[in-house]
């Protein structure tokens, strides 16, 4: 049965997939990346994570689907170029813009004012989880604890990621999905150029709103692994929940 790893976003930890991977059948795991959950003492680097997420995978058998959303995302897309023998399917979301210009310049913004007063961008991140989400998924999304601090070092880390030559370099299945209304979906058809991936798109949630759809995700990540396992995949369109729509453009 083909496992799935799930990588998760920025100052969150590997709890905020936990509503979605009860729904994937086969052998799971999710690492803290460094600097986030268990390991927030730690640095984060790009390297350190890919590395934690190589471990995950090797824990399930050496082989997953690999699934990331935001930094998670772009962590996968990392990941997967650098380990493709190790990376069955890809599903990323809410990564689908070049970390560059006037996108990283803001997030960079961001990133600093969190950071002068860590303590209150996480209780501000706790709670704007809870007005977006569901209770379970909100719950779900800051159990793993919420630590804002990191950010200035993850921005600083992924201003030097190359996604779409990641892309390039990966052979295996790509899924991408992103919420309509997701900021990240700048480049997206650059993304999907890249790796021949199929695009989803969930109409009317946004770059956090996306994690309310557990269904569609789970879908998605089934879809992924069938696709992997060279069995004729299900139709988009199918897997995901009523009034989620395919784009393969």
């Amino acid at each position: 049965m083909v496992a799935t790893v799930f990588v998760h976003g920025i100052r969150l930890s590997a709890s905020m997939w936990g509503p979605v991977a009860e729904r994937v059948n086969g052998p799971t795991a999710a690492p803290d990346l460094p600097g986030h959950g268990t390991r927030h003492a730690e640095r984060f680097t790009v390297d350190g994570a890919v590395e934690a997420i190589a471990a995950s995978i090797a824990s399930v058998g050496g082989q997953a689907v690999l699934v990331g959303h935001s930094l998670g995302g772009f962590m996968a897309i990392t990941a997967a170029g650098r380990y493709p023998d190790q990376v069955t399917a890809l599903v990323a979301g809410g990564c689908t813009v070049r970390p560059r210009g006037a996108f990283l310049a803001a997030y960079r913004g961001v990133a600093r004012l969190a950071a002068i007063r860590p303590d209150i961008a996480d209780r501000l991140s706790s709670r704007g989880f809870r007005r977006a989400l569901p209770d379970p998924i909100a719950r779900a999304m800051v159990a793993g604890g919420v630590r804002c601090a990191v950010m200035p070092e993850v921005v600083a880390a992924v201003s030097g990621l190359d996604p779409i030559g990641e892309l390039h370099r990966y052979p295996g299945p790509v899924v991408l999905f992103n919420g309509a209304r997701d900021p990240f979906r700048a480049h997206e058809r650059r993304f999907v150029a890249a790796a021949s991936a199929r695009l989803v798109i969930v109409p009317r949630r946004g770059h956090i709103g996306i994690m309310a759809e557990t269904e569609t995700l789970a879908g998605l990540v089934t879809t992924a692994a069938a696709w992997a396992a060279a069995s004729p995949p299900q139709d988009l369109s199918t897997d995901t929940q009523p009034g989620s729509t395919r784009n393969d453009c």
